[in-house]
């Protein structure tokens, strides 16, 4: 199943996907936020050109596992954008992972501007390796 994950941030979006067979994530953009129909027609686009089968949203619950104001954002985004394509939208359990990100560009020598530019996109492929992994113990 190919799968497209979300980022979402209030002023960026990291877009990640995996192969048609879910076993790899690679990251593909960030977008600039520019406004609720402008965001959504072009995650719509970036659907229909990737042939992604499903989409999964960050979810930034609290550390502590609960609620906040982010999490009901990204779930009010989610359910909006299930309205918008006709594909499956799930929520993943984001929780550190714009850490484990930064985490990873240190790993890769990337300077402070090539971090701020992709942290989005990596963390989004982060999700996906996490929901994609999930998905396939719960199948097992």
């Amino acid at each position: 199943m190919r799968a497209l994950a979300i980022d979402l941030g209030s002023k960026r979006i990291g877009i990640a996907v995996s192969d048609g067979l879910g076993i790899t994530v690679r990251p593909v953009e960030t977008i600039k936020r520019s406004g609720l129909q402008k965001d959504l027609a072009r995650l719509k686009a970036l659907v229909a050109d990737l042939e992604a089968e499903a989409v999964v949203v960050g979810l930034p619950l609290r550390l502590d596992g609960t609620t906040g104001d982010a999490a009901l954002g990204a779930m009010k985004f989610a359910e909006r954008l299930r309205s918008e394509i006709n594909v499956q939208v799930f929520t993943q359990d984001e929780r550190l992972t714009s850490f484990e990100a930064d985490e990873v560009m240190i790993g890769r020598r990337l300077n402070r501007a090539a971090r701020k530019a992709r942290s989005d996109e990596i963390a989004a492929t982060i999700i996906l390796r996490d929901f994609l992994a999930t998905t396939r113990r719960k199948l097992e």
